[in-house]
């Protein structure tokens, strides 16, 4: 289903937040962890369900913030955030390195336009910056993700769960990382809309880096129109990004 399609069912009350955060962590459950084992989603948010709770409460005492008001999503686990979840660029090396002091902008910017951020997905580790003969979509913590539409082919990378978790409707949308190629890649191995910014556009703070001319990050989602609507929630002036 497309953003504006939960949207009009929780408008309507067909749907919560809480009732679709749960469905999408019961797919994850169903068919990242069992089943196929994709092997998309490398951690889940413990406080996802009371966050979309809260999300909800706002929603009937003062309406939305925006389109993206109560939509569960995935970001990549190079994307930083200060909350229970690690942010390892699927390396061992990082798994008990402190937390960040604040989310990145673009954590903060999902978490401003009311999204629910369902989890971290796995990625080529270190952002396929480890090595000249690393895989496409293996890290030493998350193991390797499956192109759920054949289990035997690459998902590509570096942004390789968020490609196939999102493929796969594990959330609305996600969030990759690029420095050359790792949005667009997975985005088109595995059916999806991925924008690539401009550079400068969406703040790289907080973002585990390879290159700072290149890297940005940006939505990978089912259709162009959600591509944009996330796109539209990533953008804004940081000034601890001075590209």
């Amino acid at each position: 289903m497309t953003i504006d399609q939960l949207q009009a069912d929780m408008k309507s009350g067909k749907y919560t937040a809480r009732s679709l955060t749960e469905k999408y962590l019961q797919r994850i459950h169903d068919v990242d962890k069992q089943g196929p084992a994709v092997n998309s989603v490398i951690e889940l948010n413990p406080d996802a369900v009371a966050i979309a709770e809260l999300l909800d409460r706002e929603r009937k005492e003062k309406g939305v913030r925006g389109p993206l008001h109560g939509i569960p999503v995935l970001i990549k686990d190079n994307v930083g955030t200060a909350d229970k979840m690690m942010t390892t660029a699927g390396s061992l090396a990082l798994v008990d390195a402190p937390k960040p002091p604040k989310d990145s902008l673009v954590a903060a910017q999902l978490r401003k336009s009311g999204a629910v951020i369902l989890g971290k997905t796995n990625l080529s580790e270190w952002a396929n910056i480890r090595s000249s003969h690393s895989t496409s979509g293996w890290s030493g913590r998350g193991g390797l993700t499956k192109n759920p539409y054949a289990l035997d082919r690459n998902p590509c990378g570096s942004s390789s769960g968020t490609g196939a978790g999102v493929s796969s409707n594990f959330a609305a949308g996600g969030i990759g990382t690029e420095t050359d190629g790792s949005i667009v890649c997975p985005s088109s191995s595995n059916g999806l809309a991925g924008i690539k910014p401009t550079v400068g556009l969406v703040s790289r703070a907080g973002i585990i880096p390879i290159s700072h001319s290149q890297d940005t990050a940006g939505p990978m989602c089912r259709t162009l129109r959600d591509a944009t609507i996330m796109l539209g929630a990533l953008t804004g002036v940081d000034p601890e990004d001075s590209y």
